[in-house]
């Protein structure tokens, strides 16, 4: 159980800085005009990027600990929702990244406008999939001990 909680805490840490993003820093992002808001989005980005891809795994592998140490498909449930991060940000984000990644800040527009606009509700589903790990998580954790 000790794996499970720690997972569990790496999933909530991922789910409230991805909540954050989703919910406060991109609507002030938005906010901003277009040469000032790609500006404030690539240093954002690559910051951020670290710090989720980093818990998204921690998180992976500890959910991966307790189901191993449990035997409880709950716990590597979660862990598959959180790690599902990394295929769709590689798969359905990055192409974005790398888009606005190639916009010198003096050409920003209403491309790039719209690209971090799509960015944004990709990001967003992030903030789902972490909330979910973070619910089997917990779940795993109510459970009774021995229990299936």
């Amino acid at each position: 159980m000790f794996f499970g909680i720690l997972a569990f805490g790496v999933a909530a840490a991922f789910t409230g800085a991805a909540f954050y993003i989703t919910f406060a820093e991109q609507p002030a992002r938005l906010m901003l005009d277009d040469r000032a808001m790609l500006v404030q989005w690539k240093p954002a980005y690559a910051r951020g990027y670290v710090m989720q891809a980093s818990l998204a795994m921690l998180g992976f592998l500890l959910g991966a600990a307790a189901w191993w140490t449990t035997d409880d498909l709950m716990w590597l449930a979660g862990a598959i929702a959180l790690v599902a991060n990394w295929p769709y940000t590689m798969l359905i984000i990055l192409p974005v990244n790398n888009r606005l990644n190639a916009v010198e800040p003096d050409r920003a527009g209403p491309e790039s406008r719209a690209l971090i606009e799509r960015w944004g509700r990709f990001h967003a589903r992030r903030t789902m999939l972490g909330a979910a790990a973070s619910v089997l998580f917990l779940w795993a954790a109510c459970q009774p001990v021995g229990s299936l």
